[in-house]
């Protein structure tokens, strides 16, 4: 296990999950949600960047392969209910299956005792927004079986053509999928503990359509740059918010590990 994330900052009175003691002494203090929860966990580098889509599973770049980001990557998944996921993102991380072990082995023992003690499954489930339906059928996270949640078009696109173990459900939306009726569909579930590692374009939408509760940030210290050789996007996009949308966060909670700050922030 890495060495424990030093608490720099943590609001008093915050949900508490009985996390297994290693776990808290990694993670340096309390870690849980009340009621129904969309969290959201990023990346970024110092000047902002937190997605280089040239570079395959360019955040472990941006993050500087940081065993502590890959520690609380796996903490985070192992509260969900569910991991929701941009095709962007399945396509960006083309082996990667999204589980609590995957993103930091060292402590998978301690996360399948936190999800049991939740009363979770052994994993979360995946779940896949698309609107085209441009998915690759042979990606792991498919083949071990996920949700997809599309349109007409892409439910047309993806008959036949994905696995058997995956799960279409056909949502409001032409152009895009109607993100308020998929997180409605997946709380129907019963998928409460909703945990977003979507791109930068899904959070800029799930942001406008006010549906996220908090973000965890972790800050790398590199620096990213911007050039005219390639497209580097930032934490929110798909569309402005300032001047004329004020979305300001509360400052739940700062760690830092290292030269990384990892910080936890509540939105109305």
């Amino acid at each position: 296990m890495i060495e424990p994330l030093g608490l720099l900052h943590e609001e008093h009175g915050l949900p508490d999950f009985d996390l297994p003691q290693e776990l808290r002494d990694t993670y340096g203090g309390t870690l849980g949600f009340r009621g129904p929860t969309l969290f959201v966990n990023f990346v970024q580098s110092v000047d902002g960047i937190v997605s280089i889509p040239s570079t395959p599973r360019s955040n472990r770049v941006i993050g500087d392969a940081s065993e502590a980001d890959r520690f609380v990557m796996g903490l985070l998944r192992a509260c969900a209910d569910v991991v929701l996921l941009s095709s962007g993102t399945l396509r960006g991380s083309p082996k990667a299956i999204w589980t609590a072990a995957d993103a930091y082995p060292p402590a998978a023992p301690a996360f399948a005792k936190l999800r049991r003690r939740l009363g979770r499954p052994p994993e979360p489930e995946v779940a896949v927004v698309t609107a085209s339906g441009a998915l690759d059928p042979e990606h792991r996270a498919l083949q071990s079986g996920a949700l997809v949640l599309t349109t007409e078009r892409g439910a047309a696109v993806l008959d036949d053509r994905v696995p058997n173990a995956v799960e279409i459900a056909v949502l409001p939306g032409e152009d895009e999928v109607d993100l308020t009726a998929a997180i409605a569909f997946l709380r129907a579930r019963g998928l409460d503990a909703i945990l977003s590692e979507s791109g930068p374009t899904v959070f800029g939408s799930l942001l406008r359509a006010g549906l996220v509760d908090e973000l965890f940030l972790t800050v790398s210290p590199l620096l990213a740059g911007r050039g005219e050789s390639g497209v580097r996007l930032g934490l929110v996009e798909g569309g402005g918010l300032l001047p004329d949308t004020r979305v300001a966060g509360r400052l739940l909670g700062v760690r830092r590990h290292g030269a990384h700050l990892f910080l936890r922030y509540r939105f109305p």
